[in-house]
């Protein structure tokens, strides 16, 4: 088992300390190498290490599936044993799907994460297992970590590639790293609520254009349709180019009339507004 050192003390070495290691047990395929190596390069993780592949190294398969993630796997090392792929680190996650009968503490991936940047900000090496795609890591293989990561899964399908579970972990790694962990890498424009006055606008307009087609029926119950038309336009906390975007369509719809019905030239020719339309509609008139 590997000697479990305080995350206040830093290598000995003095070897900066970078991202944590993601150590491959026995991969299989290529194709799931090569999609770790992506994973990791979209977390800014670059250092792959590989134990025993089954099919050797280097694998042109794991190249074609890292989709250009090529400064990873052209810093892949290959071990012989487990042993030696962790004899340089100062702790080790091993990540499994279930129990195992050991002492070793267990996390789930966020607190993972955050453990590991602390060492790493301490000047510690870390490093992640990841087991066989079809069984994944032996208890003596977990047994050279000094910790257990798992992920919060449906334990009726708790199986997860071993591309995906280095996704998790790599997430989980820059996370930790940002200062707001909820920040994006872009966001949507800023917009202000609109001022009550461009609302209220609205809600005349609309009113208006209700009222004169006949939609506050019974009249009586107007007051009431009116509050629930008000209640609906409140609620989302409309922007000032939002209601313009808004007053723009109605403005459109209301300008229809049964002279100009829908799809009979542009709302502007509406006899109501533009002398020209008004002249059309008296020609057809006469000739009735």
């Amino acid at each position: 088992m590997a000697a479990t050192q305080d995350p206040a003390t830093p290598l000995a070495s003095g070897t900066p300390a970078s991202g944590p290691a993601i150590i491959l047990v026995e991969p299989q395929l290529g194709e799931n190498i090569g999609m770790v190596a992506r994973a990791m390069a979209n977390f800014g993780l670059t250092e792959l290490r590989l134990v025993n592949p089954r099919d050797g190294w280097p694998s042109e398969k794991a190249r074609a599936a890292a989709s250009r993630a090529d400064h990873v796997i052209d810093a892949v090392t290959v071990f012989d044993d487990l042993a030696s792929a962790v004899a340089d680190l100062n702790f080790v996650f091993a990540t499994t799907a279930r129990a195992r009968d050991n002492f070793k503490p267990v996390r789930g991936p966020v607190e993972a994460g955050r453990a590991m940047r602390a060492r790493q900000r301490a000047g510690q090496r870390t490093g992640i297992l990841f087991g066989r795609e079809r069984f994944g890591l032996y208890n003596d293989e977990v047994g050279l970590a000094d910790e257990i990561v798992t992920f919060p899964v449906d334990p009726a399908f708790s199986s997860l590639n071993i591309a995906q579970a280095a996704l998790l972990m790599s997430y989980e790694w820059m996370k930790s790293g940002l200062e707001d962990e909820t920040r994006t890498n872009f966001s949507g424009p800023e917009m202000p609520p609109a001022a009550k006055e461009e609302l209220h606008g609205l809600f005349a307009y609309l009113e208006g254009a209700l009222e004169a087609r006949g939609y506050f029926r019974p009249a009586a119950k107007k007051p009431k349709m009116v509050d629930n038309l008000r209640a609906v336009l409140t609620r989302p906390g409309f922007a000032e180019p939002e209601l313009k975007v808004l007053r723009g369509i109605i403005s459109s719809l209301d300008r229809f009339s049964p002279a100009m019905p829908r799809g009979d030239g542009s709302p502007g020719d509406d006899p109501r507004r533009l002398p020209a339309a008004a002249a059309r509609a008296a020609r057809a008139k006469d000739k009735d």
